[in-house]
């Protein structure tokens, strides 16, 4: 594969897009060029450091791209804190003192990914039921924390079960006990490559986001790399009759097209959707040819903003030998250019980024991602948007 050509009209139009300037766009192509594949082409921008050591007052001066109200993480960043023995140690184990210790870091908002924590931390294990949100809603209500979403149960039947519907509706009142507007899970609606698949998965979504818009709360779904990659759609068929080319439509736009906007909601992974861009920026048509067609994340929400309520706001560094352009980093301190995308996206005080980090746990270093999660919070609450 070849580096991105800004040579040409159309890389001119992609760099002015993305906010990326001449020097650093040519500079990030041809560095990855000499690794023989596609570049990422979002701008490099360095860690968001500047504000650190004065607290959590980060909103004096300049135009702040995430109000202090919308800041938030997702548990999982901190899951090794949330399971932690606090009969073991001396750092902060289970979710309430996980709460606590969010709390001073300066975050107001909190996504799950389930309700499970150590068996001796308060209120035991397992929070999963109607006492255990409330237990729950206590402690966030304790240090000023709000719950935002949850990475948790979508039944994997269809039609659904009575089972599956009867779980589904045990975890949208737990959604409202913990005063949720959204619930969401986080996987992608279908793993298939086929428009046939992705329309079942539609119907799914549709009647599940009905049940939930009955008790006040949005459905969202969220994504990883492969769901905005190219629906295939036509050409000639493989040998079970399925088709092998593309028209250049993307998976989740179509899904977008597919789904009605009041009752199905999306939340981007900013860090899987660059590495979208990285991984499926060429398709074959259905004749035959080769065409290019550069995935631009931040112009996908803007088109679809309010179908969007919710981020993950995860960075990464480039990297030309694992295949997906990216290693994840505390966020702030990777190349992809969040001061461009919130810019571009807007609607900050609609919008709600959750800074995650799947590496911040360690197994060496106990202490870590409450560490790194500090670090990712002032340089989420470091964001500006620049001076025109």
């Amino acid at each position: 594969m070849t580096a991105f050509n800004d040579e040409s009209g159309s890389g001119d139009a992609l760099r002015r897009a993305l906010g990326v300037n001449r020097r650093r766009f040519l500079s990030t192509c041809t560095a990855v060029a000499a690794g023989a594949i596609a570049a990422p082409v979002l701008g490099a921008s360095p860690a968001l450091a500047e504000d650190r050591g004065r607290g959590h007052d980060h909103d004096r001066g300049g135009h702040v791209l995430v109000p202090p109200g919308k800041r938030g993480i997702i548990l999982y960043t901190v899951r090794d804190a949330t399971a932690r023995d606090p009969l073991a140690s001396d750092l902060p184990s289970g979710f309430r003192e996980v709460f606590k210790q969010l709390a001073r870091h300066g975050y107001r908002q909190v996504e799950f990914a389930g309700y499970n924590q150590h068996a001796n931390a308060p209120g035991g294990a397992g929070l999963e039921s109607v006492a255990g949100a409330r237990l729950l809603r206590s402690w966030l209500d304790e240090y000023g924390l709000r719950a935002q979403g949850n990475h948790g149960f979508i039944p994997s039947s269809w039609p659904l079960t009575s089972a599956d519907l009867d779980t589904f509706k045990k975890h949208l009142e737990i959604a409202n006990i913990l005063g949720m507007d959204h619930m969401g899970t986080g996987g992608d609606p279908t793993g298939s490559s086929y428009p046939a698949d992705w329309d079942v998965a539609a119907d799914k979504w549709n009647a599940l986001g009905r049940i939930a818009r009955r008790e006040g709360i949005k459905l969202y779904t969220h994504n990883h790399d492969s769901a905005y990659g190219f629906l295939l759609d036509g050409g000639p068929l493989d040998a079970q009759g399925r088709p092998t080319r593309s028209s250049g439509v993307r998976k989740l736009e179509y899904f977008l097209k597919a789904t009605d906007p009041k009752l199905v909601w999306l939340e981007m992974d900013v860090f899987w959707a660059h590495v979208a861009q990285y991984k499926f920026h060429t398709y074959t048509a259905h004749d035959g040819s080769t065409r290019e067609q550069v995935f631009d994340p931040a112009g996908l929400v803007a088109r679809h903003n309010k179908r969007y309520p919710l981020f993950h706001a995860k960075d990464g560094v480039v990297s030309t030998t694992n295949g997906m352009g990216y290693d994840m980093v505390p966020f702030g301190t990777g190349v992809i250019d969040y001061t461009t995308f919130f810019s571009r996206v807007g609607e900050r005080n609609y919008h709600n980024p959750m800074v995650e980090d799947d590496n911040s746990p360690s197994a060496t270093d106990p202490a870590q991602s409450l560490r790194e999660a500090k670090i990712s919070y002032d340089n989420l609450a470091a964001l500006r948007a620049r001076r025109r």
